[in-house]
């Protein structure tokens, strides 16, 4: 861990203050007429996702922080339980379906996705960008009425709904956001 000056913190710098875990979300930099100048920032708690406003002189200082990073493979779902594989040391983690979110649906076996943790405690997951699914269910396409491009709606393989363009048929794979759980492209 190393302190850097108030006046240094960027949006996503990570830091230890009060007692908890912050990202920089916003950074404004403010030379009022009288007084001296300081960094107006807003944080995110990175444990519970609160905010904070805190302004920072130059000769502040706060403790950096900086992640581990590492790739997991995972390996199943049992329940709310997901277990992962570190892929250098073959050990395995179990993170609760609620750590990883909405995100969850995308994971398939074999997956490789970017755990960052923090004095060994997982505190955040990446999953690569985008998927690929197979259509199981798709609806009929509706003729006519409309020049406009027509989107319908398609199950995937996982029970995510989502909307498709018309000629997506079931069967068909389709690259999906992990981001947002839209579709992106057909798969080839």
């Amino acid at each position: 861990m190393s302190k850097i000056a108030g006046n240094e913190i960027r949006p996503g710098t990570l830091v230890q203050h009060d007692g908890g875990l912050w990202i920089a979300v916003k950074t404004q930099a403010v030379k009022p007429g009288k007084g001296g100048a300081y960094n107006q920032v807003e944080f995110k708690n990175i444990i519970n996702g609160t905010k904070l406003n805190e302004r920072f002189r130059s000769d502040q200082t706060v403790e950096e922080i900086y992640l581990e990073k590492k790739d997991f493979q995972f390996l199943y779902a049992s329940g709310d339980t997901l277990t992962f594989m570190d892929t250098d040391t073959y050990d395995q983690i179990e993170l609760n379906a609620e750590f990883v979110g909405d995100q969850a649906q995308f994971l398939q076996d074999g997956m490789k996705v970017l755990v960052q943790t923090y004095e060994g405690k997982p505190i955040g997951i990446k999953l690569p960008l985008q998927v690929t699914l197979e259509v199981t269910e798709a609806d009929p396409v509706l003729k006519g009425g409309t020049a406009a491009p027509s989107y319908k709606g398609a199950v995937l393989e996982n029970g995510m709904k989502i909307q498709v363009p018309p000629f997506i048929n079931p069967g068909t794979k389709i690259i999906v956001s992990t981001e947002d759980g839209t579709y992106v492209r057909r798969a080839e």
